[in-house]
């Protein structure tokens, strides 16, 4: 997907595979010049700096921050005219950053390769806007905010002094004046700079204010300042560099570059760490109840310490000690908790066994109340034994499992990231775990799931218990006609009213569905017929699985309620990017492993609350049951065409300006008269309204006339109509309400000059796969009219090559899916996708909250985006709300 955004004067193209997260670098540069140094790029928050940003806005301030810092850092970067490409972090750290990134849309393309191009596309910004400025580095940083031309110049120093028994360690303050010959940057100690620019006093000013901005939070600094001290060389004690070591954060946020012993890892000394390997060998039994064994030992650099070696180290005082020829960081309080932590599991294991789920939970480090506090974390890790790491290993790299193959039963070859999807189904299937198959829409989860299901009863020596699948009622045919295509060999039964009579739903289906392979039934069709759940089934299937994110339903309830050897739900959309369908998700794969919802609440709120949000442990946790691939991948699938959204934008006739203005009034007259669910309840209704009147006044009046010249959306749906109809090209046309999709229909076929086709809620169960057939081989059918809920998920609408979303679900990942009716595999031509806006009303400025991604997931998280714009005040409401006359009617 190619998206051009443009704001200010800047331009940012937004690449297929980071279409979902990438900012608008030029704006971003802008608000972090504004902010100074330690400070991140996006806008949001940049003139409020108390402002608490969503996890995704923490993320890409805190990356966007490291830019920055690294530019001004580079070696002589203020005496050139022409700055050379600022190096990304390391291949390590790149990992590290992707790993932690929080739940947001687009959490799954995240990579250390994407953020590597993210990384290049801000430093193209920057050679941009430095290009525009004709200036030097040094004046352009200067003239965006002089605190930048600071990071990277002034260094503290500090080093091993070993020849000194009383202050083994020595402190010096320099910085960076100028390249030498051979282009290294040359370090001078602090105190020269008095005199290098002693006719200078701005430069001088300039230089000194991290030390400033440090000493304001770090009084022994401070101290140091005042004294003078900071401008010699210094003898320090253990005690002063355990200062110092302390309040690194503090001093690298201030822009002062600190440089540490070239033996410290990570800037810091070693110190003990309590280790614990779990699942060294295979467990006696299968599933998340298996009893794995656990053994811990306390590590020095990788090596082993001894009990005693243990005693003296509790012994020495606290700060840095020099053991085993180094330097090493003692804290009583974190390795003890870290142990005794350790050794009450290992008691417990000991006595009762440590199951799998538990296991699962300590090698993600999700089990430990160490994960409040990320430095404590780093005094304890579990570690997966020998078993439990290539099980793991195979989890999370399924194309290197074992090949197996459903051979001739399947009528069809598989890909090569299919029959890696096989083979992890297959693994999770007899290690009893649940899987979560999240594929995008499209890449063929149900030929995957049919395999699997084959592969399973070749192995069958005697009959097993059938399998079950669930499915939103729309997608049963679906099914069935897959089956008959693929797998001519395979019994299935479909237990659901289109299919055979209540009556003998009821009473005979038990009976048959004893004989069958699989028994396909829906949601609903499960909380109503009892047999289903009281059956034992070989393995519980769920697709469309977002059909259980609200935990309390009652199609939920029936279907956590399902006996079965193991689980797997199907899923088009990115559970990872909203918490509340992964715990809701999980809870049927595999319950227990994310605790209770009370728990796993909890939980994420510590993990939101950490520095940089990060949602490390639990990504670690669920990933080896999640298996996603993207069509945008070319190296999942390479033979799909492109896919490109345009934002159509339509005004408004002055019919429905009217309408909108009266309705703006009215829920302001109202608003101030409603409280609680009332007020809820209010703001919900006209939400609807004003979405009815800006496809149409006849929708939200009910006359029954929908005139053409009433609407501005028909008058954009004709052009494009017109256009489409030339070409003898197809299209799909997406709304949300039922009662727009006749007027839809017939104002479509008056363009085209023949019908097409519509589908929506009460479509009949039974027709819908003739529907389907008919839009697909039919080349008379110009286009196909489908209400969202009903006709935006499951069906394969390759034949057409526009999609046309002509009002709004205000969830990126709904829209996506219905998207994806037409762009998924079997599609040769590129896919145009139109979304619909009305100019200067609510529709424009619900856009751009979705652009600038102020909230946690593409949906608004909990609710859906109307229930939380029902928790907005009265003003955000009205000023949301408002009406542009000008823009409205600009584009009319």
């Amino acid at each position: 997907m190619h998206t051009l955004v443009s704001r200010t004067g800047s331009l940012s193209l937004r690449p297929a595979a980071g279409a979902e997260i990438t900012p608008t670098w030029g704006l971003s540069l802008e608000a972090a010049f504004a902010r100074g140094p330690g400070h991140g790029l996006l806008a949001l928050g940049a003139d409020h700096p108390g402002v608490a940003l969503p996890p995704d806005l923490a993320y890409w301030r805190d990356f966007a921050g490291r830019y920055v810092a690294a530019l001004c850092a580079l070696p002589g970067i203020t005496e050139i005219s022409e700055k050379p490409p600022v190096p990304p972090p390391l291949a390590d750290d790149l990992e590290r950053l992707a790993a932690v990134v929080p739940p947001m849309p687009g959490a799954e393309y995240i990579s250390a390769d994407v953020l590597a191009g993210q990384w290049r596309g801000l430093d193209l910004a920057f050679d941009a806007e430095l290009a525009a400025s004709k200036n030097s580095v040094q004046a352009f940083l200067k003239s965006r905010n002089p605190a930048w031309n600071l990071v990277g110049r002034v260094h503290f120093n500090l080093a091993e002094n070993r020849k000194d028994d009383a202050a083994p360690f020595a402190f010096l303050a320099t910085y960076t004046t100028r390249l030498s010959a051979t282009a290294k940057a040359q370090h001078v100690p602090l105190g020269q700079a008095l005199k290098e620019y002693a006719k200078d006093r701005d430069r001088l000013l300039s230089l000194l204010l991290p030390v400033q901005r440090a000493g304001e939070t770090c009084a022994w600094l401070k101290a140091m300042v005042e004294a003078g001290e900071i401008y010699h060389p210094l003898r320090w004690t253990p005690a002063d560099a355990l200062r110092f070591l302390k309040d690194l954060s503090l001093l690298e946020a201030a822009g002062v570059i600190v440089r540490m012993p070239a033996a410290w890892r990570m800037n810091r000394p070693a110190h003990p760490v309590v280790k614990a390997t779990i699942g060294g060998a295979a467990p006696s039994q299968l599933g998340l109840k298996a009893m794995l064994d656990f053994s811990i030992e306390v590590t020095l650099d990788g090596e082993r310490l001894t009990k005693a070696e243990i005693a003296d180290m509790l012994k020495q005082s606290e700060g840095l000690a020099f053991i085993r020829g180094q330097w090493v960081e003692i804290d009583h309080e974190r390795l003890t908790r870290t142990l005794a932590e350790f050794e009450a599991v290992e008691r417990r294991a000991a006595g009762e066994g440590l199951s799998f789920a538990e296991a699962m939970r300590l090698t993600a480090g999700a089990n430990s109340a160490a994960t409040d506090d990320l430095q404590a974390a780093d005094w304890g890790k579990a570690v997966a034994g020998r078993w439990l790491s290539g099980t793991l290993a195979g989890l999370r790299n399924p194309a290197g499992l074992a090949i197996v193959n459903p051979g001739k039963a399947l009528n069809a070859q598989l890909r090569p990231y299919q029959q890696a999807g096989v083979q992890w189904l297959y693994l999770l299937n007899k290690l009893q775990l649940g899987a979560c198959l999240a594929d995008d829409m499209g890449l063929g989860k149900t030929i995957q799931v049919l395999s699997l299901l084959l592969v399973l009863k070749a192995e069958d020596s005697t009959p097993a218990n059938p399998s079950l699948l669930v499915a939103p009622a729309s997608l049963l045919s679906n099914w069935a006609s897959e089956i008959e295509r693929f797998a001519t060999g395979f019994v299935a039964v479909i237990a659901h009213p289109s299919a055979m009579p209540p009556e003998q739903l009821k009473k005979t289906a038990p009976a048959a569905a004893t004989a069958a392979d699989l028994v396909i039934t829906s949601y609903g069709t499960l909380s109503r017929v009892p047999w289903l759940s009281s059956q034992a089934w070989r393995l519980a299937v769920i697709d469309e699985a977002q059909a259980i994110k609200n935990p309390g339903a009652k199609q939920t309830r029936a279907v956590k309620a399902l006996k079965a050897e193991a689980r797997i739900a199907l899923t088009g959309t990115p559970i990872e990017n909203r918490l509340g369908d992964l715990w809701s998700i999980f809870d049927f794969i595999n319950p227990g492993l994310l605790g209770s919802a009370k728990d796993f609440t909890q939980f994420t709120k510590r993990l939101a609350d950490r520095p940089q949000a990060s949602y490390a442990p639990l990504r670690d946790l669920v990933r080896p049951y999640i298996l996603r691939r993207m069509k945008t991948d070319r190296s999942i699938i390479a033979d799909l065409p492109d896919k490109t959204e345009v934002k159509t934008f339509c005004g408004l006739t002055r019919k429905q300006a009217a309408l909108y203005a009266k309705a703006v009034d009215e829920l302001k007259d109202q608003l101030e008269k409603a409280d609680g669910m009332k007020r809820r309840g209010l703001v919900l209704a006209f939400l609807m309204r004003f979405k009815q009147i800006c496809n149409h006044p006849s929708q939200w009046l009910g006359d029954g006339t929908w005139a053409e010249d009433d609407s501005g959306k028909f008058a954009r749906l004709r052009e494009l109509a017109e256009v489409i109809a030339a070409k003898q090209e197809k299209a799909l046309i997406f709304t949300q309400f039922k009662e727009t999709t006749a007027p839809l229909s017939a104002f479509l076929a008056s363009i085209f000059g023949r019908q097409g086709l519509v589908l929506h809620g009460e479509t009949v169960v039974k027709t819908r796969k003739d529907l389907v057939n008919e839009f697909q081989n039919n080349e008379a059918v110009p286009y196909f009219v489908l209400s969202v809920k009903a006709g935006g998920a499951g069906l394969n609408l390759t034949a057409a090559s526009h999609v046309i979303h002509f009002d709004r679900w205000w969830n990126p990942a709904v829209e996506n899916q219905a998207t994806d009716r037409a762009f998924r595999i079997g599609q040769k031509r590129n896919v145009l996708v139109h979304k619909f806006i009305c100019q200067g009303t609510i529709e424009e400025r619900i856009d751009h909250m979705i652009e600038a991604k102020k909230v946690l997931a593409g949906d608004f998280l909990a609710g859906g985006a109307e229930v939380r714009l029902t928790e907005m005040s009265d003003a955000e409401l009205m000023q949301l709300v408002a009406l542009d006359l000008g823009a409205a009617m600009r584009e009319a």
